[in-house]
């Protein structure tokens, strides 16, 4: 089912082996309302772009999409903690922060959005074959050390889900080639999951460019998840998405899933 969209939003649609009533976007930066450094469809209240312009902004994404109800936004801390966004306030259109802690949500309900924010991180999203169940999170290289994508596989496996049936793709995020880290991240990700290895390439000494798209397919492989779409959209050298190792003050982009209700499938 192709989604409604404004012609000022660019949207990206995700392009995978999904039932047609499982519905799913990722954002890029054009066609809100902010300004300076958060030009211009910044959907986060935490980056100190004006709540007003944030909120002007999410009703446009609202609009846009046509989504049944605005997302469940939470408030992520590089944790790996996935819950239940029917547990989640409606968010709407408030202006502060959200009081849910959480790097991801899921949800079996028909008109609930999951959604993340992200400004380099990788969102991920995942959802049955016979999308019963989906979920977006939130995975930095903190979260993805911290097992957030094995929290995920949890939410499935709990309703009898097998990791053959699991969907999964990965939206935009930083590429390697602008991501750079030290060995206090390389040592965290080689002493949980030695099948990251590759995702490493040394650039200097004591220095290695970081793949988060290849580290988070080796985990996934690793747990015996085949089905893996999307990766390869560089949000710092692609200007179409905000940065923050790029820009530092920057907006963030919003990349969502839900199901349709069944009067729309």
């Amino acid at each position: 089912m192709a989604l409604k969209s404004d012609p000022l939003l660019e949207i990206i649609q995700p392009e995978w082996n999904v039932a047609p009533h499982v519905q799913a976007a990722a954002t890029c930066r054009a066609g809100g309302f902010s300004a300076q450094g958060y030009q211009s469809l910044n959907l986060a209240t935490h980056v100190g772009d004006d709540p007003q312009t944030v909120s002007q902004n999410r009703r446009r994404l609202l609009t846009a999409l046509d989504l049944p109800q605005p997302p469940r936004w939470v408030e992520q801390v590089h944790s790996p903690l996935v819950v239940c966004a029917d547990d989640v306030p409606g968010s709407g259109n408030n202006r502060n922060r959200a009081q849910v802690t959480a790097d991801g949500t899921w949800t079996d309900r028909p008109g609930t959005v999951c959604a993340v924010l992200t400004a380099d991180c990788l969102p991920v999203l995942l959802c049955d074959a016979a999308g019963t169940r989906v979920a977006a999170v939130h995975a930095g290289w903190r979260g993805l050390a911290a097992g957030i994508l094995d929290s995920a596989l949890g939410v499935f496996s709990d309703a009898g889900t097998t990791v053959q049936q699991l969907r999964v793709w990965f939206g935009p995020a930083i590429g390697p080639s602008a991501y750079e880290v030290d060995a206090v991240v390389r040592d965290a990700f080689l002493h949980r999951e030695p099948a990251c290895e590759d995702s490493f390439k040394e650039s200097r000494p004591g220095h290695w460019q970081f793949s988060l798209y290849h580290a988070a397919s080796a985990i996934l492989g690793a747990r015996g998840v085949t089905d893996i779409g999307g990766g390869g959209l560089c949000t710092y050298s692609d200007e179409r998405y905000y940065s923050y190792r790029r820009d530092r003050q920057c907006g963030r982009q919003a990349t969502l899933i839900w199901l349709a209700d069944s009067a729309n499938k």
